[in-house]
């Protein structure tokens, strides 16, 4: 071996050895967060998990919450015995990161020894550190095998946002969140379900728990599921005159002031024939009337399907029902966007209009960019944005509490988006959506929020107010069949 090759192998272990001295040792100014470093080689410790703190007194349980690679001077050293010459500096590559202690009180501290917890020592953490609200199992913590992931109900008194690209399981633990917030609390829920995720809401699947299985078909009789081809009562309906003078305005498109004449006359006949759909509009010979009349003809609205036509219960009316406990608004199920947007605005504004009844109730927006988008498309579209933003800002304090799920958060208006203090996110393809995500919720931890383009089907960061603190976790089995889903892949198989 030439000199030079010597000189560059003494270098290499020489700083290989440096590198394995390195310490997973930590240090905190406050005791309650702390910064730490570790050797690259072999590093047990991972950016989201737990370690106990040791040494200097009683041991700490804490969370990583920033972990990444970086280097150090770590001197200059000589490479050829005697001869001062020929020296380099060594520059060795560590893991550096913080985090944030959980349990106990260490106070200020100067290297403690940081390991991985155990998952019995987060498991009794976890336990001792329930609250009073009911817990709700959805899965288990991803790096404490086996210590079950539980969301505190009582945060749900807060806005939250789930978030999840399509293939991430997002409609699935959609689902089994609020299974388990049916099951185990006594909170209202009403959902806008646009892909008819919920369609089977009712059904079990064949593998269910048998005990919350049983409480289960106790729960399903309170249950209501209106989609555009139910029979009877389960019937997704709408009448005209039930329509707040907004709506029926926008659904015509109508403005009160550029058409005076028809807007007042429009709001006339409907306070005088009490109408359950335009096309009774259409049957006098005044004037307005008869513009009134062409207009209806010309925008197709006396054909939509959604109109009531007869007795029978409404989404209206199933929504001032309290006996219904959860209600599914299967929108997906209407043909048109413009019936879509007309029921999910509808629905919006009467809960809005019933919260002087403080209530509590909340409202699952699932594909929320299409009910309040950041740019709405339409007059109808406008209005439910509207609504929801009022929602989103003032409805906590009447029992509303938005439950808002999107595959794209850039596209949900954000007066809404920035109002939710609770965070479910799971896999984003785009880091750029995972930044936006992060930039508006500030709550959640930056480096966890970075991890969501690298989750796996059913995997998911939790924070805010429904976690005891920002957890990556697992989601398990529901209790009920999914409704939707993705269309088969068979096409793909050889032939």
């Amino acid at each position: 071996m030439t000199s030079t090759g010597t000189h560059i192998e003494r270098y290499r272990t020489l700083r290989a050895e440096l590198e394995r001295s390195i310490l997973p040792l930590a240090g905190s100014v406050d005791g309650r967060t702390f910064t730490l470093q570790a050797g690259l080689e072999g590093l047990q410790l991972e950016l989201g998990g737990y370690v106990v703190l040791e040494g200097g007194g009683p041991p700490a349980l804490g969370q990583v919450r920033a972990l990444t690679a970086s280097t150090m001077e770590a001197g200059t050293v000589g490479l050829a015995g005697d001869d001062a010459s020929l020296s380099a500096r060594v520059v060795i590559r560590l893991a550096v990161g913080s985090g944030v202690v959980l349990d106990g009180d260490p106070g200020p501290f100067h290297d403690r020894r940081a390991r991985p917890a155990t998952p019995d020592e987060v498991r009794a953490w976890a336990e001792r550190t329930a609250r009073g609200s009911a817990r709700l199992p959805v899965g288990t913590l991803r790096l404490a095998d086996g210590v079950a992931a539980e969301l505190d109900a009582g945060g749900f008194d807060r806005h939250t946002f789930l978030c999840g690209q399509s293939g991430s399981g997002k409609s699935y633990s959609l689902g089994l969140v609020l299974e388990q917030l049916l099951l185990r609390t006594g909170l209202r829920i009403v959902i806008l379900d646009p892909n008819s995720d919920f369609a089977r809401f009712r059904e079990l699947r064949d593998d269910a728990d048998p005990e919350l299985a049983a409480r289960w078909r106790e729960l399903a009789g309170s249950f209501a599921l209106l989609e555009a081809n139910g029979e009877g009562d389960d019937r997704l309906k709408l009448r005209l005159a039930d329509l707040a003078a907004s709506h029926q305005g926008a659904l015509l498109q109508l403005d009160p002031v550029a058409d005076r004449e028809e807007y007042a006359e429009l709001h006339g006949l409907i306070a005088t024939a009490r109408p359950e759909s335009v096309e009774e509009l259409q049957g006098t010979d005044r004037p307005e009337a008869r513009a009134l009349a062409l207009r209806i003809a010309n925008l197709g609205t006396a054909s939509l399907g959604v109109w009531a036509r007869g007795p029978g219960r409404t989404v209206l009316d199933a929504l001032a029902d309290e006996s219904v406990r959860c209600l599914v608004v299967d929108v997906g199920s209407l043909e048109t966007q413009q019936e879509q947007a007309l029921v999910a605005s509808a629905v919006l504004d009467r809960l809005w209009r019933l919260r002087k009844g403080r209530s509590p109730v909340l409202l699952v927006i699932d594909e929320a960019h299409n009910v309040c988008p950041a740019a709405p498309a339409d007059p109808l579209t406008a209005l439910a944005t509207e609504t929801a933003v009022q929602i989103a800002g003032e409805g906590r304090k009447f029992g509303l509490h938005l439950l808002v799920a999107t595959q794209r958060p850039a596209k949900v208006h954000e007066n809404v988006l920035s109002q939710c203090d609770n965070l479910i996110l799971m896999r984003m393809n785009s880091p750029g959506d995972a930044a936006i995500v992060g930039d508006t919720l500030g709550f959640a931890p930056p480096g966890l929020v970075g991890r969501a383009t690298g989750f796996g089907l059913g995997e998911a960061l939790v924070a805010g107010k429904i976690a005891s603190h920002p957890a990556l976790i697992r989601f398990g089995r529901r209790v009920t069949r999914e409704g939707g889903g993705d269309v088969g892949s068979d096409w793909a198989a050889p032939r």
